[in-house]
Order: C-alpha cells, then structure tokens, then sequence
C-alpha cells in the first residue's frame, strides 16, 4: 500500500506541476497583451515549450496505467530466418535494449543465453528491474528486421536477418501462482553457453518443463542450483500469469498476429543499414536515419509513437 501510495503522490505532483506551468503561461500571455510589452511577450512564449514536453510526459503516462505496466519484465529475444545471420542479430538486439535500460536506470540481468554456432545468439532471456519496465518493453513486442552487407559472406552481399522479441510482466510476490508436482519436470544439466569453466563443467543449469503447457525455461546464469531454480520457477511463474491474463482480456490473438513467424512479411521494425540507413517503424511510420544511435539503446521515439497510438501514414507503402 506504502508503494502504491507513492506512486499516487508522484502522478498527482506531475499533474499539478503541469497544471501550474499552463496557468503561469497563461498570466504571462494576459499580462503581456494587457502592458503591450514585447519583453513580457517573449517570455510568455518561452515558457511554452516546456508546459507542453509536460503536458506531452503525462499523456504518455495516461499510455502506461494498464494492469501490468509498472511491473519488472522478462524479454525473450529469438534469431529467426536466416541462420548466422539472424543469430548475429539477435546478439545485436541484446546489446540494443540493454543499451536503452541503462539509459533508463533500469537494472538488466541475463537470465539464460545460447550462443550459435559460429557467431551472436539463438536465443536469450533478460530480466529487467524498472520502473514501468513492461509498459516500455511491450511496445517492442514483434518481429524486427535487418538488411546489410552480410560481414559472413566472402562476396559482401546483401542479407536480410529477422529476430523476435517477446515480453511478459514478473507477477509481484503477492500473486500465488500454484505449480503442482505432477505439472512439471526439473532437472539439472551442464551449460552450453559461453559462462565461463564452472557453467560448462558442473550440472548446476536448470531446465524446467511445464507439461501442461509444454513451456521450457533454462537459466544457467546463476552460480548455484537453487539460485538457478529459483530463476526457472520466477520465471514460469510470469510465463503462467501472463498466459493467463491474456485469455482473461481476449489480447491473445493481438500479440501472437503481431509475432508471426519470424521471417519476412510479420516484421514490426526494419533496420536498413545498406543501400542506405534507416530505421522504419512499420506500425507507426516512425522513421530514423541514425541507426547506429538506434542500435545503441536510442529507443524512446519509436517506443513513445506506438504507447501514443501514432497511425502509419505510409502503411501500404514499401519500406
């Protein structure tokens, strides 16, 4: 209740800082017109900006009062179509939102990762710590897209690569989700991925199946059996109740429409870095011609336009 009541405090204090911002702007503009003095005027006008990037954070926030938004989250990020390729930019991706929660303070940990073959990632688990983590994230659940000149291919030529990032809410410890004995399979086998000696050669990774539901967490980064099964459970505990609730609220088949397959055609973003760079926002038209920035972490104009429910104005356009 004492966290609850915070955040009340905190809404309400923006709201009326806001408010004062648009009544003082407001005297100075009469005062102004009343005194005829351009000098009063010019402040007046200066002040507008700042009222309106107020008035602009509270609407956002308005966008992020869901039931699971201020929760901490769990990211999936899954190379798709395309091999080496993919796999490499799904590694890209994990640097990408890890870059865009430390920008935010957020605390980032890897709760699983499975390195490919040759190069990046097959796939990769994160749980961030933050406020409104999930509100954030949830707008880059999807398929994203990259095209460049391929860095595996001798004849430097073009490649398309896909990687899919999905997002849940961690269920606050007031929540009971009950997993029986007889729902689930828990044991303990060698890690795979690059954690050092003792992920490789102790079978401290815990791999936890979910029968009914056939979902498979494995968390190996942790240094103990129990701190690894303790993760499985914490996260098949959110897996569970984000299951859940999308069958309570008929959001099932939104999220999974916008998912698809991760190939061409089911792509929310594109990545453009040859023949030319950009950013494209399929969804809201949002468009960025710096994808280096965008890649390290610079998020917050695509995330805000699709929280914002901007319209693509060049939806049936070829990106």
């Amino acid at each position: 209740m004492l966290k609850e009541k915070t955040l009340l405090e905190k809404e309400l204090q923006a709201f009326e800082k806001a408010q004062r911002g648009v009544d003082d702007a407001k005297t100075l503009i009469e005062l102004a017109a009343e005194l005829g003095d351009e000098g009063s005027r010019a402040e007046a006008i200066a002040t507008i900006p700042g009222v309106e990037a107020q008035v602009a954070k509270l609407e956002l926030s308005k966008m992020l009062s869901g039931r699971n938004d201020r929760l901490n989250c769990f990211l999936d990020i899954n190379a798709g179509a395309g091999g080496t390729e993919s796999m490499d930019w799904a590694s890209m991706l994990l640097r990408m939102y890890t870059r865009f929660c430390e920008r935010r303070g957020w605390t980032v940990e890897l709760s699983d990762f499975n390195a490919g073959e040759e190069a990046g990632i097959k796939n990769a688990s994160l749980r961030i710590e933050g406020e409104y983590a999930y509100g954030y994230l949830k707008a880059e659940i999807g398929v994203h897209r990259l095209v460049r000149i391929s860095p595996f291919d001798s004849n430097a030529r073009r490649q398309t690569s896909f990687a899919s990032i999905d997002v849940y809410p961690e269920i606050e410890d007031d929540i009971k989700i009950e997993i029986p004995e007889v729902d689930y399979e828990l044991k303990f086998i060698r890690g795979s991925g690059a954690g050092g000696q003792k992920v490789n050669k102790t079978s401290s990774t815990a791999q936890l199946r979910h029968l009914p539901t056939n979902i498979v967490i494995t968390t190996q980064t942790e240094r103990s059996q129990s701190a690894n099964k303790e993760m499985a459970f914490k996260i098949l505990r959110a897996r569970l109740f984000d299951l859940e609730v999308k069958k309570r609220e008929a959001e099932s088949a939104a999220r999974e429409s916008q998912k698809a397959d991760i190939a061409f055609g089911s792509q929310i973003r594109s990545y453009v870095l040859a023949p030319y760079r950009m950013v494209k926002d399929l969804r809201t038209g949002v468009e960025s011609g710096q994808p280096d920035k965008v890649l390290d972490g610079d998020l917050d104009e695509f995330i805000t336009a699709q929280l914002m429910g901007v319209k693509n104005p060049a939806k049936n356009l070829p990106d």
